[in-house]
Order: C-alpha cells, then sequence, then structure tokens
C-alpha cells in the first residue's frame, strides 16, 4: 500500500483580455506559442467556458453553444480535420449542407462559387486523403465556410503551406470579408497574413494583453530603427560607413545602415550631400522583429501610449 499526494499548479491561460471588434473588421490575434491565443479563439466559440469575466460574440455568450449562434460562426484551425478522409470533398460538403439545413440551391451557389474563388477544380472529387496538405487546406477552408458565418475564427489557417497556397488562402478570406461583411479574428506566425490581411492588431503574451490598435502604429512605436542601403556610384573610393550609422551588412556594393528611426532623415540627407550616391533606400524594420519587441518589453501599451 502507498499513498501518494499529488502537486499542483494552478496556471492562467488568459487574464484580464479585454476587446471589442467591430463588425466586418479583420483582426490579427497575435502571441507567441503559449500565449493563450487559441484559448481564446476556443472561448469566443464555445469549446472552452471561461472561469471569470464575459463573452459575448453577435449578442450570445458563445459557452452555451446555441444553434442560433453556431450558424453564424466558424473556427478554422490549420492542419485539423474535419472532412471525411476516404470520400471526396463534395460528398462532405453535402453532409455539411444537411446539418446546416441550407437551402439547395443557395448551397450549390455559394459551393460552386468557393470552389471558383480557391481553384478547387477537380480536387473536391478526389479522397480526401489523395490530397496535399495545401489541397486539403483548401478545401477545409470551403467546407468551414460553406454556412456563410458572418464570423471567422482563423487558428494559423495557412500554417505549413507554401507561399503561393498561402497567397491562396489569404486572398480567399479577403474576398470572403469584401462579399459578406464577415468579422475575421485571425492568428498567425506567418507575419505576411497578417500585413497583407489585418489593419488593426492585437498581441498578447502569457495571458495578458500588451497592444491593440493598428498595425501601423505597432511598427512606429516598436520599430525603434531603420534600415538605410546605401549604393555608391561606379568608381566610387572605399568609404567609412561608420559615422552615418551601424553597419550591418555588404552585398553587391550594397552597404546598410541601422540608424534609429529620429536620425533616419538626417543620416540619408548627409549621405546624399557627402558622398557620391546611385541609390539610397530606407526601409522600416521586418514586422516580425517589431512583434518580437512588443514581447520583449513585457509591458501593456494601447494604442494611444496609455
Amino acid at each position: 500500500m502507498s499513498l501518494v499526494r499529488r502537486k499542483t499548479k494552478a496556471v492562467t491561460a488568459v487574464d484580464g483580455v479585454s476587446f471589442e471588434i467591430e463588425p466586418g473588421e479583420i483582426v490579427g490575434f497575435l502571441g507567441p506559442n503559449g500565449a493563450g491565443k487559441t484559448t481564446t479563439l476556443k472561448m469566443l466559440s464555445g469549446l472552452l467556458y471561461p472561469t471569470s469575466g464575459e463573452v459575448s460574440v453577435l449578442g450570445h455568450v458563445p459557452s452555451k453553444r446555441q444553434a442560433a449562434y453556431l450558424r453564424q460562426i466558424t473556427m478554422v484551425m490549420g492542419n485539423r480535420n474535419q472532412l471525411q478522409w476516404d470520400l471526396p470533398a463534395l460528398d462532405s460538403y453535402e453532409l455539411l449542407r444537411a446539418i446546416y439545413r441550407l437551402h439547395p440551391d443557395d448551397f450549390r451557389k455559394t459551393r460552386d462559387e468557393f470552389i471558383e474563388l480557391l481553384d478547387l477544380g477537380d480536387l473536391v472529387r478526389k479522397p480526401v486523403r489523395n490530397l496535399s496538405l495545401g489541397e486539403r487546406m483548401k478545401v477545409e477552408t470551403a467546407a468551414a465556410l460553406l454556412h456563410r458565418p458572418q464570423v471567422l475564427f482563423l487558428d494559423e489557417p495557412t500554417i505549413g503551406l507554401d507561399v503561393t497556397m498561402q497567397k491562396r488562402i489569404r486572398s480567399f478570406v479577403a474576398e470572403y470579408n469584401a462579399r459578406y461583411g464577415a468579422t475575421v479574428l485571425l492568428t498567425s506566425h506567418y507575419m505576411a497574413d497578417v500585413q497583407a490581411l489585418c489593419k488593426r492588431v492585437i498581441v498578447i503574451h502569457h495571458g495578458r494583453m500588451l497592444f491593440d490598435g493598428e498595425l501601423a502604429t505597432l511598427a512606429s512605436r516598436f520599430g525603434a530603427e531603420k534600415t538605410i542601403g546605401v549604393t555608391l556610384k561606379e568608381g566610387a573610393d572605399a568609404i567609412d560607413f561608420a559615422p552615418y550609422g551601424r553597419v550591418i551588412g555588404t552585398e553587391d556594393g550594397k552597404v546598410s545602415l541601422k540608424v534609429t528611426r529620429d536620425q533616419a532623415p538626417d543620416v540619408a540627407g548627409r549621405l546624399l550631400h557627402d558622398l557620391p550616391v546611385a541609390d539610397l533606400t530606407i526601409e522600416d524594420p521586418p514586422i516580425e522583429d517589431v512583434i518580437e519587441s512588443v514581447f520583449a518589453s513585457g509591458a501593456s501599451v494601447s494604442a494611444s501610449g496609455s
């Protein structure tokens, strides 16, 4: 006989996260792995019951899982399947039509529209198990929207896909938003998804909100440095660029300098005045670096800086 006393530890996955999203907005929901993004989406979709606080979507309490609410939302999770593995997608689409009690004419119109927008072609006639990851994600995305939901919770919808397939999914989401005025909350580790679709972003870390505002505001606030690229005219003498900024690279005759955001205009002017410049560019830091700066700061900030 033995006695066991297990030690437990309470972990707060989401702590005091509060935001509102207007109808028709596409909002990026960003954070590192374990930040609480998927937990939040599951609460919003009704899959998890919050231990405290209030959640309201389209006037409904998600955790009640009312049919009237579920008909108006969808949740797409990358690398998760809802279609029957051994059947063509078309057969699963028919099953979804019956589940949502869609009128046959409306269903066929929407289905054919999505097949065209996603360039599905004959893919919907092949067993799902025979499709590549990218092809499967396209038919899964179409399936998730056949009932024309008004709210889309997209959790890493392009994860693992190649660049071409990511672009196809992004274009489809943007077109769906434009046609039906749907509201979209998107999580993604691919910043190209966020930059292409979202004007507003919410950043969370360790379950707490760090930022809520426009993506451009985030970049200007946390992108403390800019990169200046300088290419000199042929035959120019070797130049010491140290007085102008921190040299971070030289490639094919182009010198890249790091300078603070405030210094960038002055440094660019000095370079043009002092040197035989053939080409000069000023670039903001990659959005990935900006997001990392937000995580590193660890302090909550709003779009207004409060």
